[in-house]
């Protein structure tokens, strides 16, 4: 069976890479969002459109991901979900997340979200900006090559 990616495609700057890349290997794309998002005719993308709700994407990429497979997601408790699930996560801004580095990633999203909830933080991210664009390229391609011999 082929690897799939899957876009967790709210706001994912991303997606014409991914498409570009999955394009280059034949791999099939599964961009999912609680909105219509435009994506390019192609056999090999599919738009998927789920219910308006917290997560309800979230939860069809979760039961949809097999071990092999590469989830693209901000999300950090989607990313553990796809890692539970033996897929491969990878945030927009290349970062890989892995079984060693997602417990850490979760403590620390737990603990910006109470430092946010006393207004000690106002700001978001930092702007997205080229050098994660190529920082995702590279590790969205050498995930695709790992995860290809794995299944060899």
């Amino acid at each position: 069976m082929a690897i799939a990616l899957y876009i967790d495609a709210d706001a994912c700057p991303v997606k014409d890479e991914v498409y570009r890349v999955a394009q280059r290997y034949g791999l099939q794309v599964h961009v999912v969002a609680n909105a219509y998002i435009h994506v390019p005719a192609h056999p090999k993308i599919a738009r998927v459109v789920v219910e308006a709700g917290p997560d309800v994407a979230d939860d069809w990429i979760a039961e949809h991901a097999a071990p092999g497979d590469v989830v693209i997601t901000n999300d950090i408790p989607l990313a553990e979900r796809a890692l539970k699930a033996g897929a491969a996560a990878i945030a927009p801004n290349g970062r890989a997340f892995t079984a060693d580095s997602i417990g850490s990633a979760i403590a620390q999203r737990a603990i910006m979200e109470q430092i946010r909830s006393t207004g000690a933080i106002a700001g978001g991210p930092k702007p997205f900006d080229r050098a994660d664009r190529s920082r995702f390229l590279q590790t969205l391609d050498e995930t695709i090559v790992k995860e290809t011999r794995k299944r060899r």
